[in-house]
């Protein structure tokens, strides 16, 4: 047999190596991830509409929690008004969320192009 049949020149071993560190970083980044989300989770985001007269809160994990209305906003000549201020306080909470999440998660894999 033919000294260094089957090899190729200049790769002297690195290949299995390199393809190790690479899984490592990745189950490491996976962890984090799992780590960060669940502490992401944990957390609240509250947001107000109608110059603060209902405020809204939702959790990590994208559920409303809680809604404050202040009594001077209820008016039932205008209920419309009302209900579209809490929709206005809840979305604008979910926004928040998104946003903290999605920096969160760009920080953590580094722009690396993922989906979030």
């Amino acid at each position: 047999m033919a000294k260094g049949f089957g090899r190729r020149p200049g790769m002297g071993g690195m290949g299995g190596g390199l393809n190790m560190n690479m899984i490592k970083q990745a189950q490491k980044m996976q962890q984090d991830m799992a780590a960060m989300q669940e502490e992401l989770e944990k957390k609240e985001y509250t947001a107000a509409a109608g110059g603060g007269v209902v405020s809204a809160t939702v959790t990590g994990k994208r559920e409303l929690s809680s809604i404050t209305i202040d009594p001077e906003a209820v008016d039932p000549e205008d209920v419309e008004m009302l209900q579209d201020m809490i929709v206005a306080a809840v979305n604008e909470a979910l926004r928040a969320a998104e946003t903290d999440m999605s920096t969160n998660m760009q920080k953590l894999t580094g722009g690396l192009g993922l989906p979030f």
